[in-house]
């Protein structure tokens, strides 16, 4: 396993980081859940990224109870806050009461003391940046959490929000969007605005849901079992890869995998990697053979003949589509 700072912060993470969104507490039962995790243990990842709202809270009790007993200094647990996690009108967004009432549930469902990152998961447009702002600052000086993170912010609120996390004195360090050979949306303003201001990707659904690993075929229906066939695994998200054009184009990729010697699923991570913003990418997994195939990633050098060749053959998503709303399924 290779490791990387979390943008310019002295945090060292793992390049491959293991995520449990539609795995833990749903998907998948906890033995084979917690087997995951050994594995990911067992091949170097020391990262663990997670939710309070995975599988209604969940997913962070399952981590928690497969993490127990770990050696806490040796590893980095990531959570974060904003869907609805209850009935209530306070039960959601980055108002100060929601932030500090969710921390301590977080922490209480991973049992743990702190988490290393605590991340806002969406940008919350009808509470103040600034209280959320100062409630995670207590979190940080209270020692509930070390790094502060976003997920899925534009460049002007990461950067807004870094300037108050500078005068509140705490570290804003990264931000967790979507990032794939597919789906390069983050490139043309977050990348620039991140590298300017030390804050470091942490990237989901590198195999834009498994569409990248070749399994769907163009012309033929889904693997039965498959996330693009259970609305629970995100297959209203997965929707917008399951075209005929492009998974035909992603069958073209196959030739060069083999050429470098990767799986089609180790190329697509390894593709993120290459991105020197991208501080760790993360993975999945519902059986622990694929988290050792996806760690073979770690330490890839796809070089500059490949990566051309990449992109003359997939058309990726460079803007996101303002029409579109996130529903449910779709909320890594």
């Amino acid at each position: 396993m290779e490791f990387r700072h979390l943008g310019r912060s002295g945090l060292l993470v793992s390049e491959i980081s293991y995520g449990n969104w539609i795995t833990h507490g749903s998907q998948v039962e906890e033995e084979a859940a917690t087997a995951c995790v050994r594995a990911a243990l067992d091949t170097g990842i020391t990262t663990f990224d997670t939710a309070d709202v995975y599988a209604g809270t969940k997913a962070e009790e399952v981590l928690g109870r497969a993490l127990k007993g770990e050696r806490r200094e040796g590893l980095e647990i990531f959570t974060k806050v904003f869907w609805p996690t209850g009935p209530g009108r306070n039960d959601r967004g980055l108002s100060r009461k929601h932030i500090l009432e969710s921390i301590n549930g977080s922490l209480r469902r991973l049992q743990t003391d702190y988490v290393d990152l605590y991340q806002a998961h969406r940008y919350d447009y009808s509470t103040p940046l600034e209280e959320t702002m100062e409630a995670f600052a207590d979190i940080v000086h209270s020692g509930k959490a070390h790094y502060i993170g976003v997920s899925e912010w534009k460049a002007s609120q990461i950067r807004e929000a870094h300037a108050l996390a500078r005068e509140l004195r705490i570290p804003l360090v990264s931000n967790q969007p979507q990032y794939s050979m597919l789906w390069r949306v983050i490139e043309a303003e977050v990348i620039p605005t991140s590298e300017e201001l030390g804050v470091g990707q942490i990237v989901w659904s590198p195999m834009a849901q498994g569409v990248l690993s070749g399994k769907y075929l163009p012309g033929q229906p889904p693997p039965a079992g498959s996330r693009a066939t259970d609305e629970k695994s995100g297959a209203g998200f997965i929707a917008r890869f399951m075209t005929d054009e492009v998974l035909t184009r992603v069958q073209r990729l196959k030739p060069l995998a083999e050429q470098a010697g990767l799986t089609m699923a180790q190329l697509a991570v390894a593709w993120v990697l290459q991105n020197p913003n991208v501080s760790s990418a993360i993975v999945g997994a519902s059986r622990p053979d694929q988290v050792h195939d996806n760690v073979k990633a770690a330490g890839v050098k796809l070089d500059a003949d490949l990566l051309k060749a990449i992109d003359e053959i997939v058309e990726p998503v460079t803007e996101r589509d303002p029409a579109k709303t996130e529903s449910p399924a779709q909320r890594p």
